[in-house]
C-alpha cells in the first residue's frame, strides 16, 4: 500500500490523474491519498502528485499518535534516515518540527543513523484534517471529515519536468494552457511511452508537447498555419527531432479537426483544448458544430479522449458515443472556469493501464 502526496488545490482532479499512474486511488484527507500499487516511471511524470510514499501506518493527525505508530510498526530497512513531516495545506496546526524530532528519536532508538543531508531512505510523516472533497467520480471523495498521519518511505517523487512557461518558448500566443495542466490533460487522455497522442487543435502546442515530454508520440493539428509553424518551432526547441536520438516521433499538420488525416484506430488518445464562448465562429465552422465534429472524429481514431471547454460539452460528447467518465470544473480566474471531461468509448476500459508495482 502506498500513501499518495497530491498536489494543487483539486483533490478529486489530482487523484483522477494518479489513477493512470496508480491502482484504487482513494482519496483520504485533504491532499492525501491511497493506492495498491504504482508504476513508479508514470508516477514520475504526474502534474498533480507530488510523491508516493510506501505506507508504514496511519493513526491521527497527532504527533503522539504519530510516534506510537510509527514504534509499533515493522521497519524493514537499513542504512541512514531522515524524517520529513508536512502539515498538509495547515489543515491541521502540527507543529513539524515537533514531529521530525519525536519521530527522528524513534529511528534512533530502532537503531538507524540519521543523515539529513543525504539519507538512504526518507521517512515522510503527512498531516491532515479536514473535509474531503466530493466527486461522484473518484473513490473516497464524498466530502466527509478526515483526521490522519499517513507515515511511508518516500518511493517515488514526480519530476515536475513540464516545458518551461508558455511566455519563455520559442512561440507564444496568449490564452496559452500553463504547463501542469497540459502535463495533467495529457495523462488523462492516456499519454506514456510507446502511445501516441493526438491534438486536432494544438494552437502553439501545450498539451501534445507535454506528451511528448512523457515519452509518447504526439500527433498534432490546428486549422491556422500560424499555428502549426509554430507549434513546429517549440516541438523542435523541446522535443528535438523526431524520432532521433530517443526522442518520441511527433508530426505538426495543417487540417480540420473534423476530417482528420488519421486512420480508424490510429492512435491512443486525443486530448484537446476547444476555442471558447467569445471565439463564435472559428474559420469555416461555428463552435458547437466544430466542437460536436471534433468529438466524433476523435470517437473513430481513439479509445479515449479528454476535452477542456469554458462549458460542459457532455452532451454532444455522448451524441458522438463516448461515455463520460468523470468531469470537472477548473477555475483558472474570476472570469474563467475550465469543464474537463475525460471520456472513453463504450468499448473501451475506463482507465489508461498501470502496471502497478507491489514491492
Amino acid at each position: 500500500m502506498y500513501w499518495l502526496e497530491l498536489a494543487g488545490e483539486t483533490d478529486a482532479f489530482a487523484a483522477r490523474e494518479a489513477a493512470t499512474a496508480a491502482t484504487g486511488v482513494d482519496l483520504l484527507a485533504p491532499g492525501v491519498a491511497r493506492t495498491g500499487g504504482i508504476d513508479r516511471p508514470h508516477v514520475r511524470r504526474l502534474a498533480y502528485t507530488r510523491a508516493a510514499h510506501e505506507g508504514i501506518a496511519r493513526t491521527d493527525a497527532d504527533v503522539d499518535a504519530a510516534v506510537a505508530a510509527l514504534r509499533a510498526a515493522s521497519l524493514d530497512r537499513a542504512g541512514t534516515v531522515a524524517v520529513r513531516a508536512r502539515d498538509v495545506r495547515a489543515t491541521t496546526g502540527v507543529s513539524t518540527a515537533a514531529a521530525e524530532r519525536e519521530l527522528g528519536s524513534v529511528l534512533v532508538d530502532r537503531g538507524f543513523d540519521v543523515d539529513l543531508d543525504d539519507p538512504d531512505h526518507v521517512l515522510r510523516a503527512l498531516f491532515s484534517a479536514g473535509p474531503r472533497a466530493e466527486h461522484d467520480a473518484v473513490a473516497g471523495a464524498d466530502g466527509g471529515d478526515a483526521d490522519l498521519c499517513a507515515l511511508g518511505w518516500v518511493a517515488v517523487e514526480a519530476a515536475r519536468d513540464f516545458a518551461p512557461n508558455p511566455t519563455e518558448r520559442p512561440f507564444f500566443q496568449p490564452g496559452s494552457m500553463a504547463p501542469a495542466d497540459a502535463r495533467a490533460y495529457a495523462n488523462l487522455a492516456g499519454a506514456a511511452p510507446g502511445r501516441t497522442l493526438l491534438d486536432p487543435m494544438c494552437g502553439t502546442g501545450g498539451l501534445p508537447l507535454e506528451a511528448g515530454l512523457v515519452g509518447a508520440d504526439a500527433v498534432a493539428c490546428d486549422a491556422q498555419a500560424k499555428m502549426v509553424r509554430g507549434a513546429r518551432e517549440n516541438f523542435r526547441e523541446y522535443l528535438g527531432t523526431p524520432g532521433a536520438n530517443g526522442s518520441p516521433d511527433w508530426h505538426v499538420a495543417r487540417g480540420d479537426a473534423t476530417a482528420l488525416p488519421v486512420p480508424d484506430g490510429g492512435v491512443d488518445g486525443v486530448a484537446f483544448d476547444a476555442p471558447y464562448g467569445r471565439q463564435s465562429k472559428v474559420a469555416r465552422h461555428e463552435l458547437a458544430d466544430l466542437v460536436a465534429g471534433a468529438l466524433a472524429e476523435a470517437a473513430r481514431v481513439a479509445p479515449r479522449a479528454v476535452i477542456v471547454a469554458d462549458r460542459d460539452w457532455r452532451g454532444p460528447a455522448r451524441e458522438a458515443g463516448w461515455t463520460v467518465d468523470a468531469a470537472f470544473e477548473r477555475r483558472v480566474h474570476r472570469s474563467l472556469t475550465r469543464h474537463v471531461l475525460v471520456l472513453r468509448r463504450g468499448d473501451a476500459g475506463g482507465t489508461a493501464a498501470v502496471r502497478p508495482d507491489r514491492e
